[in-house]
């Protein structure tokens, strides 16, 4: 019981940046010496520090203010695209305390090189740490369907990996514990927590560049189905008569939507990268006619995309991150449009669309 009290505390301090005592006692349901106790502990273990708070205009005196000790803890945060790495040290609170983006729209497919690249940066990260500063482990987020129980890789299309053990692997290479999730459904719990889905708890995330990911949230909590692979929604299949995929299959909704498609029905070449892809909305932007139409035209796929999701899971609200972000916030009424039309009026009524306000 005591170690899942320091837990919340410790999680609520995270999740927040801040918490007085008075209200961790009050939330927790303890009497204010415990909730004293179990911060001199987090206080000793260098995780928090108690500061005075302000009073805000009340009488009496202010309670003290628990937050993350900010030379104590960080873990190595691992972004990995299939055409973008970034490594940042991220300590309590979330506080990004340092960031290295590794030779910006490379090729990530060799995962020899990959896992050497993430290596030595994590490496020149921990060297820059303060002194005393403990990295406590490595997160990986993927492309990819993630196995729940075990963190195997089962499959990442786009960056041509099969049943590969990537965070054990890392995680022995750096000596540290290492989890690896799928990029959305970390996305999702991102938004949940301190971005635009803050204060909801019926959540879809869209994002990707080239291939198309989900992320869900029922009820605050992640949907991952039994094995871990729920959300794999860029491979819904919305027109028979399209591009084949990289799965294998026809018309997926990642090859309607996305950086590729975009570049692709603008008469650009897949594969040319994010400069590329937001020149071809900028153009779009200021009327040139080939960028309108081909922004329209993945908008309405985007659109259908949405519907479906709508349709499927009711939720409070549907974002749109990385790429789909911006071509949302360039094509709204185009990308509403089409999710009207493509979802019935009963959740259509409850949902607000939004692009993420957390960035790439």
């Amino acid at each position: 019981m005591r170690r899942h009290n320091l837990g919340t505390i410790l999680t609520e301090v995270h999740r927040h940046g801040h918490r007085s005592r008075a209200l961790l006692t009050a939330e927790m349901g303890l009497n204010r010496s415990t909730i004293g106790d179990l911060v001199a502990e987090l206080t000793e273990a260098g995780l928090v520090l108690q500061r005075s708070a302000s009073a805000q205009g009340r009488a009496g005196r202010p309670s003290l203010e628990v937050v993350p000790f900010p030379d104590g803890v960080y873990v190595l945060a691992v972004d990995l695209g299939v055409q973008h790495l970034a490594v940042a040290r991220v300590g309590l609170g979330g506080d990004v305390l340092d960031r290295v983006d590794v030779e910006p729209e490379r090729d990530w497919s060799d995962l020899d090189v990959t896992v050497e690249a993430i290596a030595d940066t994590c490496g020149r990260l921990r060297r820059a740490a303060p002194p005393g500063a403990r990295c406590v482990g490595v997160g990986l987020s993927v492309p990819g369907v993630v196995r729940h129980e075990d963190g195997l890789l089962r499959f990442a299309p786009n960056l041509g990996w099969t049943d590969v053990p990537f965070g054990a692997r890392l995680g022995e290479r750096l000596d540290l514990p290492a989890v690896i999730a799928n990029d959305a459904d970390l996305g999702a719990l991102a938004e949940h927590w301190r971005g635009v889905a803050a204060g909801y708890e019926h959540v879809v995330v869209m994002s990707g560049e080239i291939g198309i990911g989900g992320g869900i949230l029922v009820a605050g909590r992640p949907l991952r189905g039994r094995g871990g692979y729920a959300g794999e929604i860029g491979h819904l299949r919305v027109n028979p008569n399209g591009r084949p995929c990289r799965c294998g299959a026809i018309g997926c909704l990642e090859t309607e939507v996305g950086a590729d498609a975009l570049l692709r029905e603008a008469g650009r070449s897949p594969g040319s990268g994010m400069d590329a892809y937001r020149d071809v909305l900028d153009r779009a932007a200021a009327g040139e006619r080939a960028c309108v139409d081909a922004a329209a035209r993945v908008a309405r796929w985007l659109g259908v995309g949405v519907g479906i999701l709508v349709n499927t899971f009711n939720p409070d609200i549907v974002i749109l991150g990385g790429p789909l972000g911006e071509l949302y916030e360039a094509t709204a009424e185009i990308v509403a449009d089409a999710a009207s039309r493509s979802s019935l009026v009963a959740p259509r009524e409850q949902v607000r669309l939004a692009a993420s306000a957390l960035g790439p």
